[in-house]
């Protein structure tokens, strides 16, 4: 009698074990996890009411979040750029209170204070919005100053109506409540926008001490709380040694007497200097439940322990509902969520035994994340018993699946750009290699040549890797007045600093025309000759400006051109650009990191990097400032970089760090789990490329065009949404566009469907990728299959 075997299919990576076991690992996850929000629930009719109509995606992660709101008091919204965050945190707003006037207060970014009111003022009916601009006494007449009315006039926000100020709002002058009597001036919804750099604002202080003229302390400084010296680590405190910092002592005996430990600043307000208060601060401190909403914007700016860290756990302890919106929740290590999970889920971290501070955050990430335990044993005491070990703790990029599970499943709803990708333009990217001309190719490689040497012999010299990787990053685009390349070490015998020379480039000629500047005239007047604006990105703006060099360059070839600089206002950088573009201006220059955030560029269809650096965050914002919703044309985005230098190299480590990155963001694609680098940032990477793995490995092409295959051979199951119809459920209808079979897509469950969401990789990324609208034909019709591509889970 014989058997059948059935043949185990050889599984090679987690991402080849999830696709087999898809079925089995979506319906186990859709079971122990049920989303707030299903994707055959309606939605709320409040959302027709708003003056803009939100997508299906949006609109899941709408009711998500105000689902959220009903049980706990915070919830975020994980988005791509692009997507919409502030429609989906207005809109989430308008479903909960549903009809109730409220009070809301949003923390943004400077530059977009004024986008943040006139979004709010298109799409919610009825409100009104108010900026805070400061707490004050005094100041200049010519800026506004208090909290002031805005309204949208002539494509412009303008300071018009209600004036007052925090002082005065948390006053209730003979109602119940401040908040009562704000009710009787403002009956209907408000939102508050404070800008998170002048919400942190606060007073200039001065240290407080006094000095004794008599006594046994005589001529002492010493505290005016207790009278007696000040005592530091067994030694008192005398005036030099005052610095710029607040030194506070702490008491556990007053006159003599022992009394409960006290807390006194040597420092008070300096009356003399600028009488301000934060804005943010006085909010916690005296208005505490006047503000029924909290938004706080781009959040994982505010992961730190810092004043504007600080200004978001004051917000989500004063209002009653808070919700985070960012575009790139981590940056690949676990410590970036310790302070937000304090800030959102307080609760959370206290009932898995994690205390605040250093001891607490290295619990966090000894639980959630990668650490690094280096020994050092002298090499001379090896044979001793008694040899010197050194140790050192290291955080490693990476996380754990455990804090996504038991964290943030349950906080966050995630959207992503192919969730809208259908009403999005065609969306393309390229990278251009471009072979340097002989003289500079033969100074770069002498250059290389001296770096390599140096490298070797100054391997653990941080400073000076990161001097000569820019060194190799920079010359190609900028070969001329660098001048010698110094760096510094420790000499054996005394350990003193020395300066030490690393190498001396060649200057070429100046007023040459250089291949990849050829290179960058001949895309950018074939763009203009279609009648499309560029945007050209450099990231070397100080002493070796390159964006001078571009500007000069493009301006000899006849094309009109403006370079944004850091000096131009954040708040101001939106109308820079409209000045520009009714300027005439056909090409803006700047540095990617001054548009990195919350700027639409709808105006310039076509983004040409011309230097990208090594920030894998910066790059992928920037990259996606114009594809966006209220794009009508098609965007392009070009990467140019000369051929066999450390750029190509640096784009090469950076595609394999952007499956990593998007593995973290729910997104799994074959050796993204597993393909990490030794190293742990971009500059150890680059140097280690540079000394052992030169000419060893495939070029950024190869890389890039393998990447391709694997996405082509993905499932994709975010299908192409329909619009918000009044008489259909939101998730109710798909299109003949379907990226499924028909066969296909009604064969899999939906389990199936949530595995291959995440497993779906065909959005646009980074060099090469390519994503194109599909257009609708025929007439809707219902489907088995949901279309939302991700998941909005919550515990």
């Amino acid at each position: 009698m014989s058997q059948v075997q059935t043949a185990v299919p050889q599984l090679g990576t987690i991402f080849d074990y999830m696709k087999l076991f898809s079925r089995e690992l979506g319906e186990r996850i859709l079971h122990d996890y049920p989303a707030l929000q299903d994707f055959q629930d309606p939605v709320s009719p409040r959302l027709k009411q708003l003056l803009r109509r939100p997508f299906p995606a949006q609109a899941i992660a709408i009711m998500g979040v105000s689902k959220r709101w009903q049980q706990w008091k915070t919830a975020a919204i994980v988005a791509e750029c692009g997507t919409g965050k502030t429609l989906m945190s207005l809109g989430a707003i308008h479903v909960h209170a549903d009809g109730a006037p409220y009070t809301a207060i949003a923390m943004v970014p400077p530059h977009l204070v004024e986008k943040w009111a006139r979004e709010a003022i298109q799409t919610v009916p009825g409100i009104r919005v108010f900026m805070v601009d400061d707490l004050r006494n005094g100041g200049d007449p010519k800026i506004p100053h208090g909290v002031n009315e805005v309204r949208f006039q002539g494509k412009r926000i303008v300071r018009k109506g209600l004036h007052t100020t925090l002082t005065d709002m948390r006053l209730r002058k003979g109602h119940g409540s401040a908040r009562k009597r704000w009710a009787a001036i403002c009956p209907g919804p408000a939102l508050f926008v404070v800008g998170r750099e002048r919400a942190k604002l606060g007073y200039f202080w001065r240290h407080a001490y006094q000095v004794a003229h008599s006594g046994p302390n005589h001529g002492c400084l010493v505290n005016p709380q207790s009278g007696r010296p000040v005592v530091i680590n067994d030694e008192r405190l005398v005036c030099s040694e005052l610095k710029n910092s607040k030194i506070v002592e702490v008491m556990e005996e007053l006159s003599g007497h022992p009394c409960r430990q006290q807390f006194a600043p040597l420092w008070q307000a300096d009356i003399d200097k600028i009488q301000r208060e934060a804005p943010i601060d006085f909010i916690g401190r005296y208005m505490h439940g006047f503000f029924d909403y909290a938004i706080c914007d781009e959040m994982h700016q505010l992961a730190g322990d810092t004043a504007q860290g600080n200004a978001l756990g004051t917000l989500a302890s004063c209002a009653d509902r808070i919700v985070g919106l960012t575009g790139t929740l981590m940056g690949g290590y676990a410590k970036d969520l310790y302070n937000l999970m304090w800030r959102f889920e307080s609760e959370k971290m206290k009932q898995k035994g994690f205390v605040w501070g250093t001891s607490g955050c290295g619990a966090f990430v000894s639980e959630y994340g990668v650490l690094e335990t280096i020994e050092t044993i002298e090499t001379e005491e090896n044979d001793c018993s008694d040899a010197k070990v050194s140790k050192v703790v290291k955080h490693k990029p990476g996380a754990s699946p455990m804090l996504f599970g038991e964290f943030l499943m349950g906080l966050c709803a995630f959207v992503f750009l192919e969730d809208i990708a259908d009403k999005l333009p065609p969306y393309q990217e390229t990278l251009v290699n471009v072979p340097m001309d002989k003289e500079l190719r033969l100074a770069y490689e002498d250059l290389e040549g001296a770096i390599k040497e140096s490298l070797q012999e100054n391997r653990k010299n941080r400073s000076v890797i990161s001097k000569m990787l820019n060194s190799l990053l920079l010359y190609p685009d900028h070969p001329f007045g660098i001048g010698t390349i110094w760096g510094k070490r420790r000499r054996k015998q005394d350990r003193q600093w020395e300066k030490f020379v690393i190498a001396v480039p060649q200057d070429l000629p100046q007023d040459r025309l250089y291949s990849k500047e050829r290179k960058l005239i001949e895309m950018v007047k074939a763009e203009l000759a279609e009648g499309r604006l560029c945007h050209v990105f450099a990231v070397y703006t100080g002493k070796h400006d390159v964006t001078a060099r571009i500007n000069e360059v493009l301006q000899r070839a006849g094309i009109r051109t403006a370079v944004l600089r850091s000096t131009v206002p954040t708040i101001q950088r939106e109308a820079w650009y409209a000045k520009r573009v009714a300027e005439g201006v056909q090409v803006i220059i700047a540095h990617p990191k001054l548009v990195e955030t919350g700027l639409d560029l709808l105006d310039f269809p076509t983004l040409i990097f011309y230097e990208t650096g090594y920030s894998l965050h910066t790059l992928r914002q920037s990259s996606r400032r114009s594809w966006r919703i209220g794009q009508n044309r098609p965007v392009r985005i070009f990467f140019l970089c000369q051929e066999g230098t450390m750029q190509t190299k640096c784009l090469r480590l950076m595609g394999k760090k952007l499956l990593v990155a998007l593995t973290l963001e729910g997104k799994f694609a074959g050796e993204g789990l597993h393909d990490l680098e030794e190293d742990d940032d971009m500059l150890a990477a680059l140097a280690r490329e540079l000394v052992e793995k030169d000419g060893i490995g495939q070029s950024a092409d190869a890389i890039w065009n393998e990447l391709k295959q694997i996405y082509d051979q993905l499932p994709t199951a975010a299908l192409p949404l329909a619009p918000v119809e009044d008489d259909l459920p939101v998730c109710d209808p798909t299109n003949n566009s379907a990226t499924f079979d028909d066969g296909l897509a009604s064969s899999m469950t939906q389990g199936e469907l949530l595995v291959a969401a995440a497993l779906d990789t065909s959005m646009p990324t980074l060099f090469g990728q390519t994503h194109f609208s599909r257009k609708r034909k025929g007439k809707r019709r219902h489907a088995e299959v949901m279309q939302q591509g991700s998941l909005f889970s919550w515990n």
